[in-house]
């Protein structure tokens, strides 16, 4: 069963790709956000806060880097782990700002610049809506490879048959050494006639 541990790289490329393109977006909107007035306070492009490091560019990250090990691992094991990291930094984009009203080192979540309809959209685009979408890819994902496939057994087993075990591999190294002798007559060329031989 070891070689059902190694996977086909498309089994984590779709998932893989969105997770690394949301972790890029949540990682980049609070600089970006207020050219297009779509951003939560302060209104201001390309200005590091202590909110939007530790509650925005930090699930950025994690979730980039989960979907950038989902997307090029053949390892099953490496694959599952990046999942779960991208999870996790989906789940720290949701509850992140909770934990920030607990933690003030955490600095502030600030508020959305909008109006009512414009904030419901800012918050989904910045914090709970973007953080339940990469928990439920980084999910999708989970499920993909934590589940052995029929496709995967019949791969690992062929990839079985054509590796040689220790035994039929020492009988072939043995008889590469035999020399073959040809044989005349029922004896073999060493015991032919010198006449023999000679026509």
């Amino acid at each position: 069963m070891a070689g059902t541990l190694r996977v086909r790289r498309s089994r984590g490329a779709l998932s893989g790709l969105l997770l690394i393109l949301l972790g890029i977006w949540g990682a980049l909107i609070p600089f970006v956000g207020p050219y297009f007035h779509y951003a939560y306070t302060p209104d201001q492009t390309w200005q590091a806060t202590a909110g939007r490091t530790w509650l925005e560019i930090l699930p950025g990250v994690v979730t980039l880097a989960g979907g950038a090990v989902v997307l090029i691992s053949r390892l099953r094991p490496l694959a599952v782990f990046g999942a779960w990291l991208a999870a996790l930094g989906g789940a720290w984009f949701a509850v992140g700002g909770l934990a920030a009203h607990r933690w003030p080192g955490l600095g502030a979540v600030g508020g959305p610049v909008g109006g009512s309809t414009r904030a419901l959209l800012e918050q989904f685009g910045f914090f709970t809506g973007l953080g339940v979408v990469i928990v439920f890819l980084a999910a999708l994902a989970l499920g993909r490879f934590t589940v052995v496939s029929v496709s995967d057994t019949e791969a690992a087993d062929h990839m079985a048959d054509l590796v040689p075990s220790d035994d039929s591999a020492h009988a072939d190294s043995t008889w590469a050494r035999i020399k073959p002798v040809k044989v005349f007559a029922g004896r073999s060329r060493s015991e032919e006639p010198e006449a023999a031989r000679r026509r």
